[in-house]
């Protein structure tokens, strides 16, 4: 019983990896597939830094997969949470405003 209560710890903390993995390779897809000029068009970074930035950090992260709190994975994390919260929302709203 001690031994399981030993790996909850690292069972935890693998699986708030996994989940932090996930977010940073949509993020990384999702700025990907969005045209060039979305970004320029919301006063944003462009593509290209948004790309290097979360491919950057999703090849970082994924060679200390499970060390979540390494510094690098923070740093991933946050660029990851920036794009999505803070750009990816302009940019569909740029989008909808140019389609239609």
């Amino acid at each position: 019983m001690v031994n399981v209560l030993l790996q909850i710890p690292n069972v935890l903390a693998l699986a708030l990896s996994g989940v932090a993995l996930v977010l940073k390779v949509f993020a990384l897809v999702d700025a990907a597939v969005r045209p060039p000029a979305a970004f320029t068009a919301t006063s944003n970074q462009s593509k290209v830094f948004w790309v290097g930035i979360l491919s950057a950090g999703l090849v970082l992260s994924v060679l200390f997969l499970l060390s979540p709190t390494i510094i690098f994975n923070l740093v991933a994390i946050c660029a990851a949470a920036v794009y999505l919260a803070g750009v990816r929302p302009a940019i569909k709203e740029a989008l909808g405003r140019a389609g239609g």
